[in-house]
């Protein structure tokens, strides 16, 4: 983050008291104010009104901080600093304190509708995981950091979607990365343009993944149409490679092995036949002719 750290509030560390030695001191306070008041009564009394005074002053200072948590002080709106110090703390009482947490959150992002490379409108939805790195930033510099992130992680999604087609078509590119072939890079892609966008926030983005992409209602029947004359289309085309090579193999044998004499009519009729059988949907049902192709 120190790459950006150009603008705005930055965080700075700031020291404050142990908490437990101050609690001891507030408990030992309070035992000597009323011990000194039995045992020397009027001759205590100024002793005692500071004893209060300190009882007073201590109590309203004490917080506590549970691991990958900060407080953010202030005084009189200005920035102090923000101490990361888990256990029980204690400050000047008329210090401000903002807890800020410093765990990973996930951001859900809603399903969208937004529209791919080609302009197909597509559904899409996303889980984002960040965390506060910078607690004065993100207290300091947007108004609301959690709604900022929200907001920002919608605007990024749908940015990225517009830069990629949803699945690779008759006019692709080699290699094209897209929406549904190319998660990983689309997520890692999505990542950085959210991070770029929340650094201002004091926001580490950890990751981002989709988790739902599908072709809008209005569409998806034609695009599942068109997958499935793909899917056709090559199939077939791996269907009728391998039956031309089949035939090839079978008349090559047939000539090797001097089975049959084959003119190129009897050549062209076998091949047909072979090609039939071997294309067809269905179970062919064999012909016996008695004849010859010529009669």
């Amino acid at each position: 983050m120190n790459a950006y750290r150009k603008e705005g509030t930055h965080e700075k560390s700031y020291a404050t008291a142990n908490g437990i030695a101050m609690l001891l001191l507030l408990i030992g306070l309070a035992v000597a104010e009323p011990a000194g008041l039995v045992t020397l009564r009027q001759a205590f009394i100024w002793p005692a009104i500071g004893i209060v005074v300190a009882i007073v002053f201590i109590a309203p200072g004490f917080y506590m901080l549970q691991p990958n948590e900060a407080v953010v002080l202030m005084l009189f709106g200005d920035y102090l600093g923000t101490d990361r110090t888990p256990g029980l703390r204690w400050t000047l009482p008329w210090n401000i304190r903002r807890k800020v947490s410093a765990r990973a959150r996930n951001q859900n992002i809603e399903q969208l509708k937004v529209n791919d490379k080609r302009g197909n409108p597509v559904e899409i939805a996303a889980v984002v995981v960040w965390r506060v790195e910078d607690t004065a930033q993100a207290l300091f510099d947007v108004e609301d950091f959690e709604h900022f992130v929200k907001v920002q992680s919608e605007s990024a999604l749908r940015h990225i979607a517009t830069h990629y087609n949803y699945d690779t078509g008759e006019d692709h590119e080699a290699n094209e990365v897209t929406l549904r072939a190319g998660a990983d890079v689309v997520a890692n892609a999505l990542r950085q343009e959210l991070q770029a966008r929340v650094q201002q926030a004091g926001v580490k983005v950890e990751e981002a993944k989709l988790t739902h992409l599908a072709y809008a209602p209005e569409i998806a029947g034609a695009m599942l149409r068109r997958q499935q004359a793909e899917a056709v289309i090559s199939a077939r085309t791996k269907i009728v490679a391998g039956a031309v090579s089949m035939v090839e193999m079978a008349l090559k044998s047939l000539s090797e092995k001097n089975v049959v004499e084959l003119d190129d009519e009897r050549r062209a009729a076998m091949v047909s036949n072979l090609m039939v059988v071997l294309c067809s949907e269905r179970d062919t049902q064999p012909i016996v002719n008695t004849g010859t192709l010529y009669t």
